[in-house]
């Protein structure tokens, strides 16, 4: 009971702050995702060209996918935390800036070791935006969290869909020095996010202001429960991004092996996955404000169970239906989730996000490097057999706390943003 009247005092404390979600920035914000992960899928998408020119092994490759990946998800919880304690309404610009320097080093690198400063840099860049990008949509929604993470969310998974479309009609018809023109993204992101950054200020201000007459915000769930919740949340992102790192990396293999398609008709399927996958983001988010985020968790991973499992089995058009229906639901859980979690340890926004994002992106690098061994070790059919299990891991969804019913959810969209 004193936890719920401190939440009701919360909130009638925040309603000041609070209002229509401010669409303006999460558009800006969420075209900013785009353009910073047109880069994050250009990079994979060039490794054939790298790997020709410089004569490298699959293992050298694996290791610059590791260095981006490993550098962008350990560093973006640490981020996250030091911007909760002390906002940086600028760094976006600063991190985007890091990301442009990356892409002109890739473009004029002329050995291994360069590659992988290069990686290293646009990790950075990458480890800096999404922590305090995700605070910001969390400023902007007026109360609707899960639609503001859907958004920002929805422009990354659509900007990374486009990174090989453009490697294809550019980098590999140019070559490697053209992959300098994709500087225009990371320089068009910094304008775009030079006006985010100044109404990130003024709101900041407003926020700073509030939190020094109101209490520090407490967590709805009991502190021994949270630990087990957030780890329960890890595990399903961990299911949730093996099974796409094996879309994402292996499909189009797989579809070439066993049907003997082309590779322009696999690509394209995996591009209808890829569309679907960035539907399901933007439905996830507003669904879960409505209905409750553990339901939308719930429904999402172990929902997707039964497509997963029949995937091995059907024809080439049947695989494209449910590699539509796995993309759209599947991806829906990751607003959910977040959000989730931001409401699970208020006040953390910036290291929460963090967190959960360097961790997918550290559970997708390494698990496509496993799922390639094992594809080596066996076939790459047998990845799909193997992973069409993962999402009985969803199971674990009925053990997350009820920290919202239907009720509150709906009461929620009137209450102001999280104090950051």
């Amino acid at each position: 009971m004193a936890v719920e009247s401190n939440l009701r005092g919360m909130q009638e404390k925040d309603r000041n702050l609070a209002g229509a979600p401010v669409f303006g920035i999460l558009f800006a914000i969420g075209l900013s995702h785009l353009l910073n992960d047109i880069i994050g899928g250009l990079v994979p998408a060039v490794y054939p060209l790298l790997k020709s020119s410089y004569h490298l092994s699959f293992s050298q490759v694996g290791l610059i996918t590791l260095t981006y990946q490993t550098t962008s998800s350990l560093l973006q919880p640490l981020i996250g935390h030091y911007t909760d304690r002390r906002p940086r309404p600028f760094s976006l610009m600063a991190g985007m800036a890091c990301t442009l320097v990356g892409v002109i080093m890739l473009s004029r690198a002329a050995s291994f070791p360069a590659i992988l400063i290069a990686a290293t840099a646009v990790g950075i860049g990458s480890s800096v935006f999404h922590p305090e990008s995700s605070r910001i949509a969390r400023l902007a929604s007026g109360g609707q969290h899960g639609l503001a993470q859907s958004i920002f969310q929805v422009g990354g998974n659509f900007g990374f869909s486009l990174g090989p479309l453009f490697a294809a009609l550019v980098v590999f018809r140019h070559g490697q020095p053209s992959i300098a023109w994709f500087s225009l993204s990371a320089l068009l992101a910094m304008i775009v996010l030079s006006q985010v950054g100044r109404w990130y200020k003024r709101e900041n201000l407003k926020r700073s202001q509030a939190k020094a007459k109101s209490a520090l915000p407490i967590s709805a769930v009991p502190p021994g429960k949270v630990a087990r919740a957030m780890t329960i949340l890890l595990v399903l992102i961990f299911s949730k991004y093996i099974y796409m790192a094996s879309i994402t990396t292996y499909f189009t293999f797989y579809l070439i092996s066993r049907f003997h398609i082309s590779v322009q008709s696999a690509q394209m399927h995996l591009f209808y996955f890829l569309g679907a996958s960035a539907a399901g983001i933007l439905i996830g988010g507003p669904v879960g404000d409505r209905i409750g985020r553990k339901y939308v968790i719930w429904c999402s991973i172990l929902g997707v169970l039964p497509f997963t499992l029949m995937l091995p089995y059907v024809n080439l058009f049947w695989t494209g239906v449910l590699s539509v229906a796995i993309g759209m639901i599947l991806s829906s859980a990751f607003s959910a989730i977040l959000v989730f979690a931001h409401e699970l340890i208020p006040g953390k926004v910036g290291m929460i996000s963090g967190l959960f994002f360097g961790f997918a992106f550290g559970v997708a690098g390494v698990g496509a490097a496993v799922l390639g061994k094992v594809a080596d070790w066996t076939s790459i059919g047998f990845v799909y057999h193997l992973c069409s299990f993962l999402p009985v891991i969803g199971i674990l969804a009925y053990f997350l706390p009820d920290v919202e019913t239907p009720a509150s959810a709906k009461a929620k969209q009137r209450v102001a943003i999280e104090m950051a």
